[in-house]
């Protein structure tokens, strides 16, 4: 008797039939589940669905197709609706980046907050003759005999911190205006005009187009004047005879507005030069040369963690030398033994501590020290027939002047005012 569900004919000839040959075990791992079926590429159609005309006798289940699976009212289903998504997130994310990349929020506004430098560079002239000797004796017998040698003269006043800038932020504005010091006065390679770029990059980037035209085109006019922004001495007339340049100044720090620190520096530097036509081995042809610089310092947030300053201003005062040179190249000393080019009343003395006096002019005059050194024991006979000056050399002062239009670069002095 056949049982339904058994081929027509009963079951071939070689085919085990039956429950007592089936072997379940054999197909136990092969489980149709529920998971099984959803994840399977291809479904069939539902009898409905077969009805149509055009209709396949499966769809596929990829959610790329565009035939995907639909229902039977023909929207689409859960595998399509998910590609569709997926697809215009990708859109709306490439639109979102065109637009950003067209439209940076976090582009800096145009033209910052960093100024132009405003320098004013004063020569001073002689009225005696230029002291000359070793390096030595003139530093003895001058009023830097008690200045330290080097950076250890530009010394740090106590940091504290500020109502917006902690102590560390203080301290890091003081060692960067340090630096710009050492740099733009003592680096031997700046003194002599051979580099510049040892100061360049402790500038700020808003500055660094004013301080390349004042290297490429140095002027007077109080904005690329060289010597406003470093101590250089013209090369074919002075080079520096002693390496050991004596300093002596302060430092001190103000907060000027919650996001900015200010920096003011009052230096004095004392040069031992001789000049650049001279033998290199004279041992007498030296003489000294003062600059006395006042700068103004500004740094923000931004300058403190990069390491870089702006140079507010600069005021500099420098002898001897004559009036009828222009400074804003390079300092040109006069040599020892030159005489006086310019006399008038004394002003400001750059080896005084305090603001130095400043002068409405653009030339000043050396006078001797206001209180002589202590004499050195006199030798019944003196060996050097060379005098010395009892007075040392001679401290620097300036003062206003006017100009006679008769004659260029002359100097014609008038009573100081600040």
């Amino acid at each position: 008797m056949a049982v339904p569900g058994d081929p027509p004919g009963g079951t071939p000839e070689g085919i085990g039939g039956g429950d007592d040959e089936l072997h379940p075990d054999e197909y136990r791992s092969v489980v149709f589940d529920e998971d099984f079926v959803r994840a399977a590429r291809l479904q069939e159609f539902s009898a409905r669905e077969r009805m149509g005309e055009h209709a396949r006798a499966v769809r596929s289940r990829s959610i790329w197709s565009g035939a995907g699976p639909r229902h039977g009212n023909g929207t689409p289903g859960r595998g399509a609706r998910q590609g569709m998504l997926l697809v215009l997130l990708i859109a709306t994310a490439f639109a979102v980046a065109v637009y950003m990349g067209l439209r940076n929020p976090y582009v800096p506004p145009a033209g910052g907050s960093t100024g132009p430098l405003s320098s004013t560079v004063v020569p001073l002239a002689p009225t005696a003759a230029v002291p000359g000797g070793r390096p030595a004796d003139l530093y003895a017998d001058s009023p830097a005999a008690e200045y330290r040698v080097g950076a250890a003269g530009i010394t740090m006043p106590a940091a504290r911190r500020t109502h917006h800038f902690t102590e560390s932020q203080v301290v890091a504005a003081l060692s960067i205006a340090k630096d710009y010091l050492v740099q733009s006065s003592l680096d031997p390679d700046v003194l002599a005009g051979n580099a510049s770029r040892p100061v360049r990059v402790l500038l700020d980037p808003g500055q660094l187009a004013q301080f390349d035209e004042s290297m490429a085109s140095p002027s007077g006019d109080g904005r690329h004047a060289i010597t406003g922004w470093l101590v250089r001495f013209e090369p074919h007339t002075a080079v520096v005879a002693d390496s050991r340049v004596r300093v002596s100044g302060t430092l001190a720090y103000e907060e000027s507005s919650p996001e900015v620190l200010e920096v003011t520096s009052d230096h004095t530097f004392v040069y031992a030069v001789r000049p650049a036509t001279g033998p290199p081995t004279a041992a007498d042809g030296a003489s000294l040369f003062t600059v006395r610089r006042e700068l103004r310092m500004r740094f923000d947030r931004e300058d403190l963690t990069t390491g870089r300053t702006e140079l507010v201003s600069a005021y500099v005062m420098a002898g001897p030398q004559d009036c009828a040179t222009e400074p804003a190249e390079g300092f040109r000393p006069l040599p020892a033994g030159a005489g006086p080019t310019t006399v008038g009343p004394p002003a400001s003395d750059p080896y005084a501590s305090g603001h130095p006096r400043r002068t409405a002019g653009l030339c000043g005059v050396m006078a001797h020290p206001t209180a002589d050194p202590a004499p050195a024991p006199q030798d019944p006979a003196p060996q050097d027939p060379a005098p010395q000056d009892p007075a040392g050399p001679a401290v620097l002062r300036p003062v206003p002047e006017t100009r006679d239009p008769a004659r260029p670069g002359a100097a014609a002095s008038v009573s100081p005012g600040r």
